[in-house]
């Protein structure tokens, strides 16, 4: 068999003990990771599975109890240093994996997985085919096109090519009933409650505070029966804006957590919510995850049809970034609420 075969690469690691999946991705590509890696689970039942993903990320792995043991590498607030990144290689290659799958493929992850001293090493190669040098750091490597379908169904893909057996793509995953606990909101709560998301990491993917503020006391009008429950990151931009944001409403929502709350939580509070508002943010995923159902309002992104489903749960209503103006413009208010009841 040949060694850079990708069809090969299951057949020759079927007996593998210990297994590592890298993603140095941020939030999204860690949850669109999970239906791969549930496939990874069930293709090696008696290895041991490590994964690694950003370090401000591993409180979301709490939701995969069946990952043996979780990695976390600095992306965010810094980039890792060249010491801890000849920390991480030394560490990598003490463990002396059998297999290392690498389906992000950026440059970081591909020089780890090359110096990870893996026997066997599958990578996703660029659409471009990347430079010369680049199919040399895997023993196997897939070709999939990064804009033909979402990103979960991608990476599943490139394992079926890789030779792994064909499965559903889907979430596997568990959220613990003390997340939602955490966030002093009871089972019987379920459902009576909206959960909004009104930041991301830019002005120009956000609404404006005035739009914001008069989406939300629209949704209190339109559906009076539902409490609100406000959510951000714990960021000092985000911080402010949720400040500022706070003071422009006529009254304050059932809940607001400005920060106080990790990743599993926050997918407990969406979970268990009617509906969740967002914008280009992570907390899409996370909805899309846990399947409840999202309105979200977007910018003019071309890869937006790979990160959000087209349909089923999902209505995401696309705006515009005007010339002097510093948000995202184009989204009505009406057009928030005609999705939401649509969806209800």
């Amino acid at each position: 068999m040949a060694a850079h075969c990708p069809g090969n690469f299951f057949q020759r690691t079927r007996h593998a003990k210990k297994v590592m999946a890298l993603d140095l991705g941020f939030l999204g590509d860690t949850v669109h990771l999970l239906p791969a890696l549930w496939m990874v689970r069930q293709a090696y039942p008696g290895a041991k599975l490590h994964v690694t993903v950003a370090d401000h990320i591993v409180s979301l792995m709490d939701c995969v109890p069946w990952v043996d043991r979780v990695w976390g590498y600095m992306r965010y607030p810094r980039h890792a240093t060249l010491r801890e990144n000849l920390d991480m290689v030394r560490r990598l290659r003490r463990e002396k994996f059998d297999a290392l799958i690498n389906l992000n493929g950026s440059d970081r992850s591909s020089w780890l997985t090359f110096f990870s001293g893996a026997k066997e090493r599958l990578g996703r190669i660029p659409d471009d085919g990347g430079p010369p040098f680049w199919k040399r750091m895997f023993t196997a490597r897939v070709q999939h096109p990064f804009d033909a379908e979402l990103v979960y169904l991608q990476r599943c893909h490139c394992l079926e090519n890789a030779g792994f057996p064909p499965m559903p793509s889907e979430f596997h995953v568990e959220i613990a009933p003390d997340n939602l606990q955490a966030a002093e909101i009871s089972a019987s709560d379920q459902g009576t409650y909206f959960h909004i998301s009104p930041f991301t990491t830019a002005d120009y993917k956000e609404l404006s505070p005035s739009r914001q503020a008069e989406f939300i006391a629209a949704l209190t009008k339109t559906f009076p029966e539902k409490k609100l429950v406000l959510s951000c990151a714990p960021t000092p931009r985000e911080l402010a804006k949720m400040e500022k944001l706070l003071a422009l409403l006529p009254q304050k929502p059932w809940r607001v957590f400005a920060g106080n709350l990790d990743l599993i939580q926050v997918a407990a509070v969406i979970k268990h919510s009617a509906l969740h508002f967002c914008g280009d943010t992570g907390t899409l995923h996370l909805a899309v995850m846990t399947r409840t159902p999202v309105v979200a309002w977007f910018w003019p992104n071309p890869a937006l049809r790979v990160w959000v489903p087209a349909a089923g749960k999902c209505r995401a209503i696309a705006g515009a970034n005007q010339p002097g103006e510093t948000f995202l413009c184009g989204v009505a208010t009406d057009d928030l609420m005609q999705a939401a009841r649509g969806l209800l």
